[in-house]
Parts: structure tokens; sequence; C-alpha cells
């Protein structure tokens, strides 16, 4: 885990950037290509990178309000190849808090999102 030290917290200030600066591209630039979200019920194959830029441009609406993100980041396991990162996102502005599991892998650009996995929020 020591070689992978660091770069959640690279990976995911640069996401929480992108996220405030409600720049689409950027989101989806963090999205490997193919991804998979697994919304409960609904299984996501993202096969074009277009997908990703898409969705989020839809969905920045929900997040109108919000001026400051926090992100909790607690890297649950990390192999060479792959982080998998459990993000609390505590949303000030508006939007209501979201849990979510990354699977982080590194291909030859760099770390990306491999699977999305919404989590249930702890409220505590």
């Amino acid at each position: 885990m020591d070689e992978n030290k660091e770069v959640h917290t690279q990976f995911f200030d640069a996401y929480t950037r992108a996220l405030l600066d409600r720049d689409a591209t950027a989101i989806a630039d963090h999205y490997a290509v193919p991804a998979l979200i697994e919304f409960p019920g609904q299984r996501i194959l993202v096969t074009d990178a277009g997908q990703t830029e898409q969705f989020f441009a839809q969905a920045f609406g929900q997040y109108e309000g919000v001026t400051e993100i926090d992100a909790d980041v607690a890297v649950v396991a990390s192999i060479g190849h792959s982080i998998w990162a459990d993000v609390t996102w505590r949303y000030r502005g508006g939007a209501p808090d979201e849990r979510n599991m990354y699977q982080l892998v590194q291909i030859d650009d760099g770390w990306k999102i491999a699977v999305l996995t919404p989590l249930t929020l702890d409220e505590g």
C-alpha cells in the first residue's frame, strides 16, 4: 500500500475541484473506459467517456447551491494496480451527502475510477 500512499489524496482532491468547478469534461477524465456503475437495481456499463460527461452535465442542477465539498476518503484495500476507497461526500450548500465505494485502477494515463458503488451513508 505504501507505493500508492498519496494517490487517493491527489486523485480525490482533483476530482473534488472538478466537481466544484462543474467541469463535466474534467470529471469524465477521472473515469476509466469501460467503467461500471453499480446503482441499486441498476447496473450501468460506461463504454464511452461522453456518457460520463453527459451524466454529470445533467446532474449539476442537484448541486446548484454547493460551494464547498468535504471528501472523507478511507482506503480499505490497495494493491499495485488497484485502490478501493470508501468516500463520504459532505456538501455545503444544499445537496444531500453521499457515500460511494470507488475502485481506482492504474492505466497508461494514470489512475481512473473503474467501478463506483453507492453505499449507505453513515449518520454517525
